[in-house]
């Protein structure tokens, strides 16, 4: 194992790409969308102050602020999903799995594999019904707002949707290979 990586695998958020050529890959593109969310939270927040700065003491309210808010939420659970799913942060009840895993750890790796399968399925679920619905707002011009007043389109809101959702699945599906090898080298 070389000093770069640390003993504990288990809780290593990007692999070495020696290690995991597919996990390296996966975790830095999980990292970059988790970052883009991150930022995208900051300047919601930005966004929402100056609206009600300027709302309540200018009386000059900004356009279109409760339409951006409502997609760019959506966006930002779409960009974090996959690296919570790499981290194993998503919510789940930790203490009983804690308590399981006291009594039975090959019991706490096949709850999380069959956690990560089901997840994998409904966000592959996810990517399928969105897909259609991308692929219409690119062609048509999809837009929100009001026409005239103020729009945006909604292809991107819809292309984050789909790529977080399948960026989700392959994190699941990393997970639940860790998971096996984990189980079969603890054998």
């Amino acid at each position: 194992m070389s000093e770069d990586t640390t003993a504990d695998s288990d809780t290593q958020f990007v692999p070495g790409f020696a290690e995991a050529p597919l996990g390296a890959v996966l975790g830095s593109v999980a990292a970059a969308m988790s970052a883009v969310g991150t930022a995208a939270i900051g300047a919601l927040m930005l966004l929402i102050v100056g609206d009600v700065i300027g709302r309540n003491l200018l009386d000059l309210p900004i356009t279109g602020v409760s339409e951006i808010a409502a997609r760019t939420v959506v966006a930002i659970v779409f960009l974090q999903v996959p690296a919570a799913i790499l981290q194993r942060r998503l919510t789940r009840a930790d203490f009983l799995l804690r308590r399981i895993g006291q009594s039975s750890t090959s019991a706490v790796a096949l709850l999380e594999i069959l956690f990560c399968l089901t997840g994998a399925v409904v966000f592959a679920l996810i990517v399928w019904a969105s897909w259609p619905k991308f692929a219409s707002a690119w062609t048509s011009s999809e837009f929100f707002g009001v026409q005239g007043v103020w729009t945006i389109p909604t292809w991107p809101f819809r292309a984050i949707t789909v790529l977080g959702a399948a960026m989700a699945t392959l994190a699941a599906l990393y997970r639940v290979s860790r998971e096996l090898a984990a189980m079969k080298a603890a054998q």
